[in-house]
């Protein structure tokens, strides 16, 4: 099969609806397991919403696919790193200074405010450093690492790819 025949808008939308499909999961998930998701893990589901809505962006209007790539790259490479920092407080979380136990920091602070707006989507419960669900050996910080890094490398696809 030659990639080069899919049309740009296919990709865009594939990318959204997986996204919004990794948030629906871990909406079911955090239901079915009584999982208390913590300020990061809610910081990441909102760049998994924004990636998904700009990917959905890049969809309806593919011709400006630069400005939609740039983004959904820049929001990969965040989502990297706030998943990483999640993943080294669970690794060692005797260093880590707990999320909600010090002044709250900007992440922190637009969760809360986004979590008195929408709770049933961005309501913060637990702690950064514990893993209450762990897949094949890796937590779901580990997981998100993971998926946003192939996020960066999908946008990185879409950016050598011929329009």
């Amino acid at each position: 099969m030659n990639l080069s025949n899919i049309p740009l808008r296919a990709w865009f939308a594939t990318l959204a609806l997986g996204c919004f499909g990794l948030v629906a999961f871990g909406l079911a998930l955090q239901e079915m397991l009584r999982l208390s998701p913590c300020p990061l893990c809610i910081f990441q589901r909102l760049l998994y919403l924004l990636i998904g809505t700009v990917a959905l962006g890049g969809f309806l209007l593919p011709t400006v696919r630069w400005l939609w790539v740039a983004a959904i790259a820049v929001l990969a490479l965040l989502g990297v790193g706030v998943a990483t920092y999640q993943s080294w407080m669970q690794l060692f979380p005797d260093l880590a200074s707990e999320c909600s136990f010090t002044d709250p920091n900007l992440i922190e602070r637009m969760v809360d405010w986004l979590g008195m707006q929408v709770p049933s989507l961005f309501l913060a419960t637990g702690f950064c450093s514990s893993k209450e669900w762990v897949f094949l050996g890796l937590s779901m910080a580990n997981w998100s690492v993971l998926v946003f890094a192939a996020i960066a490398a999908y946008a990185a696809f879409l950016a050598g790819r011929k329009a």
